[in-house]
C-alpha cells in the first residue's frame, strides 16, 4: 500500500440478505435436469442440445437448441413434434 494510501479505508456496503422465493418439486426437477446437462457440456460430452420451455401460465411455448450443424434438422423434427404435443395438452 502507497503513503498516500495508509490508514484509509474505502467504504463499506452491508449485504442484506435477499429471501428466495420458495421452490416446488417441479422447479427442482428443472434445475437438477438443467444443471445435469451444464456439467455434461462442461465435460465435452454433449454434441447436441435441445430444449422446449414453457411459461408457466402455459400461454407461451419456446424451443431452442445448439447443435452440431449435422443434428440440425433432427432436432428441429423432434422439438416440433415435443410442441404439439405440449399445445394439444394445453387444449
Amino acid at each position: 500500500m502507497s503513503d498516500t494510501h495508509a490508514g484509509q479505508r474505502g467504504s463499506v456496503t452491508r449485504l442484506q440478505p435477499v429471501a428466495a422465493p420458495p421452490v416446488d418439486e417441479n422447479t427442482v426437477s428443472m434445475i437438477d435436469l438443467l444443471q445435469e446437462h451444464l456439467r455434461l457440456a462442461r465435460e465435452g460430452k454433449l454434441r447436441s442440445l435441445a430444449v422446449v420451455s414453457v411459461s408457466a401460465d402455459g400461454s407461451a411455448i419456446g424451443t431452442q437448441w445448439s447443435c452440431d450443424p449435422g443434428d440440425m434438422a433432427s432436432l428441429i423434427g423432434k422439438l416440433t413434434v415435443l410442441t404439439h404435443d405440449l399445445m394439444a395438452v394445453r387444449k
